[in-house]
């Protein structure tokens, strides 16, 4: 087990060029964010903002439009149900997020489905959430998920339960060993899992990385949907999946236990305006 620790950081993040412009770092997609959850869309999205991604498009339902507007006028917005607006962002994106408030229903289903046959060999597609449990029920249905043919490289975010459901692993049996065989047995062989829990872990083939940051005032809801955002502008910045994943875990613990030591609970609205002043700090200590 190799730790994740602040090295991870000032190994990935770099200063910004003086010649540069929103383009050089990273678009992002982030299709999330039902009638009743549109909230984990617009966590996830915020964060790959104060992350630094370049450019930024939400695909929700049309409800959240004003809310997310309010809030970050910098992000962009797409219906969800009208195709021909998402085919064309899906396709200019570095990074895609599927998952967050999602939800369960047909037409989220359908939705995963379309866009794993959508994304393509350059791109890094990242499944948490209700993504995670519509493939889920796919495998213990014995029906095809679209996991299997994607193109994407792909990365996994679930939490101990979703990975139960994933895997069939109960969370006691959730070993290095078995937790290797599983991704190995069920997944495409570039996938990096992300195993969210009290000292997350990130595997990638052979290797295993355990997180050595992070606090229990992060136990709130949303602070999963805040992670995707940070792993997706860490890799449209950085573009290394794995060491920007790990970087970006580091990182969201981080940002978690220093607001920790003044604040009994920690929320995924504040944590992520922390971030970019820790990236500051890391990109002026790189290697």
């Amino acid at each position: 087990m190799i730790p994740i620790t602040d090295k991870n950081l000032s190994q990935v993040i770099r200063p910004r060029a003086a010649e540069s412009h929103k383009g050089n770092y990273g678009r992002v997609v982030i299709i999330g964010g039902n009638q009743t959850y549109g909230g984990a869309g617009i966590m996830s999205a915020s964060a790959a903002l104060y992350t630094g991604a370049g450019l930024i498009t939400l695909a929700s339902d049309p409800v959240n439009r004003t809310a997310l507007h309010a809030t970050h006028p910098e992000i962009m917005f797409v219906n969800w149900h009208e195709r021909a607006e998402l085919a064309p962002s899906i396709t200019a994106a570095d990074v895609i997020v599927i998952g967050p408030g999602l939800g369960l229903d047909g037409f989220a289903r359908e939705l995963l489905t379309w866009t794993l046959a959508t994304v393509t060999k350059t791109q890094t597609l990242i499944l948490d959430g209700s993504a995670l449990t519509l493939i889920a029920q796919a495998f213990a249905e014995k029906q095809t998920s679209g996991i299997e043919s994607t193109a994407a490289q792909l990365i996994l975010t679930p939490h101990q339960e979703e990975w139960h459901r994933l895997s069939q692993l109960p969370i006691a049996a959730q070993t290095v060993a078995q937790n290797q065989a599983a991704l190995t047995n069920f997944f495409p062989p570039a996938t990096i899992l992300v195993l969210k829990q009290h000292r997350t872990q990130v595997y990638a083939g052979e290797a295993c990385f355990e997180n050595t940051s992070g606090h229990p005032a992060m136990a709130i809801g949303g602070m999963g949907d805040t992670l995707t955002g940070i792993i997706a502008a860490m890799i449209g910045q950085f573009k290394s999946p794995l060491a920007a994943t790990n970087a970006a875990v580091y990182l969201h613990g981080l940002a978690g236990e220093t607001l920790a030591r003044t604040h009994y609970v920690v929320l995924p609205s504040q944590l992520i305006r922390l971030v970019p002043r820790l990236m500051t700090k890391y990109a002026q200590m790189t290697d």
